[in-house]
């Protein structure tokens, strides 16, 4: 019996979606829920898993073309899942009895074994690697095993030491040799993230009033603060104490002292929110993801950490939902961790205002009639003028100096 593959629904606003890669081929069978085709949106990247176990018959759409949602991607027959007969089953047995055994069939974990990978470890599929022992996603394991790498050689980002698809992938794009070609160009389709990140960047230079105000942060007692308590926040709540939990806190408070900053224009009316939806722009393998911190105003300093560690390694793996990924109110982008001194964030729309961190640098700056030296973070927010005026621009962006060169008022909540 044949089964349609068809593009699932993926966010109300989602509308078409493209196919990246097909990740079975036609007559390759395949199990119920196994992964058939990445495609991506131009929000996320997501699977989609067989709906029942068979083999792919025919693919309808090929690598790079768009497909609306709904849209049939291939064709599954269904496998025959009734049971073979006495004779069959004989068949079948003594087939397996002559098959020749393997005499130097490598172990799974001689994949990962330093030095270069054997013509034998082709053979070793994802299926026979064991989670119990490699502790790796499946992902992950596709990934090595098609690319024939060595997980020793490739190094994790992460604390645990376990490899993500980041890491894989950066592996993959390290140093290589150059190949001679007299082609003096290359043509490469844009991916469907880059096409939706240029139209909205572009749409929102034509359709806002965007400027940018400036101002430099002394990052001294946030430094002394995090230095004096990381250990015991480690131990209490299983994450690292970064800036960014005082930067969310401290734009929440300023967003509510204000308040147009959290709003939008929509047709001739200013939409007020009362909630405080935090972005933070991540930069990824296929482009710039804002994953939002949902109310915001409510989360405790680990509870900030915390599901920023989560949304970052999801945005990482490519695992993001939609869910992780709608509403906003104001967004947060650190130039800082690119080595980044001074840029103009562009706002995401319909949002009016995003602020830019940037890398802290050891400044001289006068302090009582005294040149000293201290860790200086320049910041920058861009704002939609048509909404928010130049001195509340101002006061905004001087609150949040205000809040972060004095920690105590960010705890106390004054």
């Amino acid at each position: 019996m044949s089964v349609e593959l068809i593009v699932p629904t993926l966010g109300e606003s989602i509308t078409e979606a493209t196919v990246s890669k097909w990740l079975k081929k036609v007559g390759e069978s395949f199990e119920v829920d196994d992964a058939l085709v990445e495609i991506e949106t131009d929000k996320i990247t997501v699977e989609v898993p067989a709906p029942s176990s068979g083999s792919l018959s025919s693919i309808n759409v090929k690598e790079g073309a768009d497909i609306n949602i709904g849209g049939v991607l291939g064709i599954i027959e269904e496998a025959n899942n009734t049971k073979l007969d006495a004779n069959e089953s004989n068949v079948d047995q003594e087939k397996k009895e002559e098959s020749p055994k393997l005499k130097n069939t490598p172990k799974e974990t001689d994949v990962f074994k330093e030095g270069t990978v054997s013509p034998e470890k082709d053979k070793i599929q994802s299926s026979e690697i064991k989670n119990d022992v490699l502790k790796l996603s499946p992902a992950v394991k596709k990934m090595i095993i098609e690319n024939k790498l060595d997980a020793n050689l490739i190094k994790s980002n992460r604390e645990d030491g376990r490899l993500t698809k980041e890491d894989v992938l950066n592996y993959m794009s390290g140093p290589k040799t150059r190949l001679k070609t007299s082609d003096r160009e290359e043509s490469v389709r844009m991916s469907k993230i880059r096409r939706t990140i240029a139209t909205r960047l572009k749409d929102a230079q034509n359709t806002a009033a965007i400027l940018t105000t400036f101002n430099e942060l002394d990052m001294s007692e946030i430094i002394k603060v995090r230095d004096l308590k990381k250990d015991d926040f480690m131990e209490r709540y299983g994450v690292k104490l970064g800036f960014m939990s005082f930067f969310v806190k401290a734009v929440v408070m300023s967003l509510q002292e204000f308040p147009a900053v959290n709003a939008e224009i929509r047709d001739d009316n200013i939409i007020y929110k009362n909630h405080f939806d935090i972005g933070i722009a991540v930069g990824t393998e296929k482009g710039l993801v804002v994953p939002v911190l949902k109310n915001a105003n409510d989360m405790t300093f680990g509870d900030i950490e915390k599901k920023i560690v989560e949304l970052g390694t999801k945005a990482k793996e490519g695992s993001l939902t939609m869910e992780d990924l709608t509403g906003g109110t104001f967004t947060i982008s650190n130039g800082g961790v690119y080595g980044s001194m001074l840029s103009t964030p562009i706002i995401n729309r319909p949002q009016s205002g995003i602020l830019g961190m940037h890398n802290i640098q050891k400044r001289a700056v006068v302090i009582n009639n005294e040149i000293v030296i201290r860790p200086i973070m320049y910041l920058a927010f861009s704002y939609d003028h048509r909404i928010i005026d130049g001195k509340e621009s101002v006061g905004f962006l001087i609150n949040i100096k205000t809040l972060l060169e004095n920690p105590s008022k960010i705890v106390l909540g004054i």
